[in-house]
């Protein structure tokens, strides 16, 4: 039995803001060793490189802090002031969880949804079509 794992839910939020939990687990996961290996590539790319850029936050620095072990509440907060963020009001948490939650339905992220579905088998599942609905049946949350 293998002893990598996978990263929580991208559902799971801090303070509202969806997918960040994920993204630090996926920081811890990494330092710890035990991270699935097919997640190495993008640490910091893709959605992480988004939800970097859409908070205005260094991912190297983000990782040194959760690497501290600050708890997932207070990296947002240090995001949000001292890591040279952007404070966060409810339409800008609204507008990422949305975003987040349909990447992959008819836009830029299709084609891959598309390719991910193939490499892991998956391609026969019409009813994944986002990115998160892929997360979901490819680590063993949904079948």
């Amino acid at each position: 039995m293998s002893s990598e794992q996978c990263p929580v839910t991208a559902y799971q939020e801090t303070d509202g803001l969806r997918y960040f939990p994920r993204m630090l687990d996926k920081i811890r996961l990494h330092a710890q060793g035990v991270l699935r290996a097919d997640f190495h590539e993008n640490l910091g790319g893709g959605l992480d490189g988004w939800m970097c850029d859409f908070m205005r936050i260094d991912y190297a620095e983000l990782v040194d802090r959760t690497k501290q072990g600050a708890s997932d509440t207070d990296l947002l907060a240090w995001c949000q002031a001292d890591g040279g963020g952007r404070d966060l009001n409810s339409s800008d948490i609204k507008g990422w969880n949305h975003l987040v939650t349909k990447l992959g339905w008819n836009d830029e992220a299709t084609e891959r949804v598309v390719m991910r579905k193939k490499e892991s088998g998956l391609e026969d599942r019409d009813e994944i079509v986002t990115m998160i609905d892929y997360f979901e049946f490819d680590e063993g949350r949904r079948s």
